[in-house]
């Protein structure tokens, strides 16, 4: 009951309780309208829970925007960080496995030059005196020599010298220049360094060539290859 301008505290009460009453209904009224069911208190609550991107202050929002951009770096350094370990590690594959094929001929190539050494040393020890004497050789005969003091993976060049000098007649002279035997050395008597049978022993002629060729050039093939470039050696 009013009291000249005094409410009681009843009164206050019931007015409290009839405003929320008022705003649940038109709450719920709204809900309907709008489609969905709202529950006693939804307005307040999404309202109270809902933040919006306009109200978050422009400094926050480059914040979120920095640490967007700075995540996508990340991402993108991380993937370009393994892009280059992959390309670094098919580059590493490659060259390894070029070394060791490097590696692997060498080797052989050693062994090859060594065989060849020891063939070599082999039948250098053979002197002219190693054939029997005799008063005129076969063409057939003197190859037989030349293949045993050559060493074999030098023989064809060495054979392809001796065929172009003097197609291995071991008495051969050249009648301009005086050349002799089967390598026409000139003059023919400085293969009297390795026997004084010069003249008419192949075998001493064989010795003196091979070694001409090795001191020279390196090896009958070298010196082949010489010929070649110069029709001379």
């Amino acid at each position: 009951m009013l009291e000249g301008n005094r409410v009681s505290p009843i009164s206050v009460r019931g007015f409290a309780v009839a405003s929320a009453t008022a705003v649940t209904a038109v709450g719920s009224v709204v809900g309907v309208a709008s489609g969905s069911v709202a529950q006693p208190n939804d307005a307040e609550a999404t309202a109270a829970g809902t933040t919006l991107l306009a109200d978050i202050p422009a400094g926050e929002q480059a914040q979120v925007q920095t640490a967007s951009l700075t995540q996508q770096a990340d991402t993108q350094a991380i993937a370009a960080d393994a892009s280059a370990k992959k390309v670094a590690e098919e580059s590493a594959r490659k060259a390894a496995a070029k070394s060791a094929i490097e590696k692997k001929e060498a080797a052989e190539k050693a062994a090859k030059e060594a065989k060849e050494r020891a063939e070599a040393k082999e039948k250098a020890s053979r002197s002219s005196s190693s054939f029997p004497v005799q008063s005129s050789y076969t063409v057939a005969q003197i190859q037989s020599m030349a293949a045993s003091m050559v060493p074999s993976g030098q023989f064809q060049c060495f054979s392809n010298i001796v065929d172009h000098e003097s197609s291995w007649n071991y008495r051969a002279v050249n009648a301009s220049s005086g050349a002799y035997g089967l390598f026409q050395a000139l003059p023919g008597s400085k293969m009297s360094s390795v026997g004084s049978d010069w003249q008419t022993n192949p075998a001493t002629q064989i010795k003196w060539g091979l070694n001409y060729m090795d001191s020279r050039y390196g090896s009958p093939c070298e010196a082949w290859s010489f010929w070649q470039a110069n029709h001379w050696y």
